[in-house]
């Protein structure tokens, strides 16, 4: 076990500005062959749908009470409040994660606005208090994005994977090596720079950078920019996988 010794409270409070309470846990949950119920129907349960439909889930609609113990997470989407009730306690017998449309009272997490392009996922949340706030906070990211930005994590995503082939192994001195070189390397370059990245330059910028130990510019290994980017013009909102906010709770 590896512990942690925490300053005390006093030191904490000199040098730290007040923690925010009332927040959510900001997670992606990864729902590849997992099992999920959504009881209900109509625009509320499509919606619910579509932030599932792409992250491998098996998802069932109106599924009897006594296929519950087989799921990994519920949704309800109808309009009736007891029984979104007494489904979500059906539920949490269970530890089985749930969430009722329209009731924040009864989940456990919540669906937030999310900005969508390629591997980058941006979720907004306000806790349950406006759904539509969230939304328009939504469109000022997207708009303030440049449309790069997806493109340019999946070439780092691709250069990480090289990397770790080179130098393979977890933790020690080579990972914390591969951390900071690779963390150099995002703060010094440009993402209009990252996106342009091929394969035959990821091997000269490992053999340039990594094995001396250095950060090439992009000039120096001949990466050009060929477009201006600009905003995009629309993003989606399903997620491959499962962008929710999660209240602790005790059961």
């Amino acid at each position: 076990m590896v512990q942690v010794q925490l300053p005390h409270m006093s030191e904490r409070q000199e040098s730290e500005t007040p923690v925010a309470q009332g927040g959510s846990l900001l997670i992606a949950w990864q729902l590849k062959d997992k099992h999920v119920l959504i009881v209900g129907g109509g625009d509320v349960a499509s919606q619910r749908i579509d932030s599932l439909i792409t992250t491998d889930a098996t998802i069932t609609l109106l599924s009897p009470q006594k296929g519950l113990h087989r799921m990994d997470m519920v949704l309800t989407a109808i309009d009736d409040v007891n029984k979104s009730r007494e489904i979500v306690e059906l539920a949490r017998k269970q530890r089985i994660p749930a969430n009722a449309a329209d009731i924040p009272d009864l989940c456990d997490f919540y669906f937030g606005a999310q900005v969508r392009d390629g591997p980058l996922q941006i979720m907004i949340s306000t806790n349950g208090n406006g759904p539509k706030l969230a939304a328009l906070i939504k469109e000022r990211i997207r708009d303030a994005l440049s449309g790069s930005e997806g493109a340019a994590i999946e070439k780092v995503g691709q250069l990480r994977a090289m990397l770790r082939e080179r130098a393979p192994g977890v933790g020690g001195g080579l990972g914390k090596r591969r951390m900071k070189w690779m963390s150099s390397l995002c703060s010094q370059w440009a993402l209009e720079d990252l996106m342009h990245l091929d394969e035959t330059t990821m091997d000269t910028l490992l053999d340039e950078g990594w094995e001396k130990n250095e950060v090439p510019t992009p000039a120096a290994l001949g990466v050009k920019r060929t477009h201006n980017y600009s905003t995009p013009t629309a993003s989606t909102t399903a997620p491959t996988s499962a962008a929710m906010f999660f209240w602790g709770r005790r059961r």
